[in-house]
């Protein structure tokens, strides 16, 4: 039996912007999801799968292992998903189904619903098995920026940035699987540890705002609409936010950055900034956008326990502190 875990992500500045080359700072997270493979005594041709949520039983599927044809599911979209992505699998390595039968089992220790990174971890979990580059997988399965595939596997805060642009933004606007297409080539990304341990860091908190967004859609709709030429000074502000905030000594000054920051963002995808929603709230507030689960960045200098009664009173009741979600490092 093979055995893998992969984290789960924040995207603390960039979000957007780092499809069009800005310098963004990642979080991975402490929660993330676990795959076990077992192959099986048995060879009926079949594909095993279970997953699993903290809730318990996410979905189950069996496959035909040689087609990865649905052959039962309690979730028929989630059977048809699955398959995609592990025919894309073995579209990069034809032998990793050879054999006898196969269980798969994964587990998630975040509500999927969150938008912590589901999908990325599955992704990077199936990579490490199968042996293939995760960003390949990605390009052919869900596209994006590939920033939550350097975080499955990071040990603390990364910068991340992308080096080939015009790859980067065709795999970001989707699956690259067009009969007749040449494959896109495989974006580049840089990848560097960032020591970021805020000392004012029990005062950040997240909140989850409690509906996932879609973030290809929310992807394909700034890329539909942002122009990079106007962009240009966008990027750059970010890029040097990106580089002030590991420099941060106080909560005051990293709250200047995060509001910096939102109002840059705002502009670009057309939407008013997320402090205007909450405007009796005692700190700053920076939204997640899309790929950060649709969370809320909270930086007060109020305690937990007032940071939870004032947006339960929004409805709002899944709150984390900062170092009970994200993976620290050692530097």
């Amino acid at each position: 039996m093979s055995r893998h875990f992969s984290h789960g992500k924040f995207l603390l500045t960039g979000e957007y912007l780092v499809l069009k080359g800005a310098l963004a700072l990642a979080l991975p997270l402490k929660l993330g999801q676990s795959l076990e493979v077992e192959k099986l005594e048995s060879d009926n041709h079949q594909l095993h799968w279970e997953a699993w949520q903290p809730e318990g039983k996410w979905f189950s599927v069996t496959l035909n292992r040689e087609n990865l044809v649905n052959i039962s599911a309690d979730d028929p979209d989630k059977a048809m998903r699955l398959s995609q992505i592990l025919l894309a699998v073995k579209q990069l390595s034809p032998k990793a189904f050879e054999g006898n039968d196969i269980k798969f089992t994964t587990r998630l220790d975040f509500d999927p619903n969150w938008g912590l990174g589901s999908s990325s971890t599955l992704i990077a979990n199936l990579a490490q098995w199968a042996k293939v580059n995760p960003y390949e997988l990605l390009k052919l399965t869900f596209g994006g920026s590939g920033y939550d595939l350097a975080c499955a596997t990071a040990e603390g805060p990364i910068y991340y940035q992308l080096v080939n642009l015009e790859s980067a933004l065709r795999q970001a606007q989707g699956p690259q699987q067009v009969k007749g297409v040449e494959p896109v080539e495989t974006p580049i990304p840089m990848v560097e540890i960032v020591d970021f341990n805020p000392p004012f860091a029990e005062h950040l908190f997240f909140v989850y705002q409690g509906q996932k967004q879609s973030s290809s859609k929310e992807i394909k709709a700034f890329l539909e609409k942002a122009n990079p030429i106007d962009l240009q000074k966008d990027i750059e502000a970010v890029s040097d936010i990106s580089r002030s905030v590991p420099r941060c000594q106080n909560l005051d000054e990293f709250g200047l950055l995060m509001q910096c920051h939102e109002r840059i963002i705002a502009r670009c995808i057309g939407q008013e900034p997320i402090q205007k929603r909450f405007p009796d709230f005692e700190g700053v507030l920076k939204s997640l956008g899309a790929w950060g689960g649709d969370f809320i960045l909270a930086a007060t200098e109020w305690d937990e326990k007032e940071v939870k009664d004032y947006f339960k009173t929004f409805g709002l009741e899944v709150v984390f502190g900062y170092n009970d979600l994200v993976l620290g490092n050692n530097l």
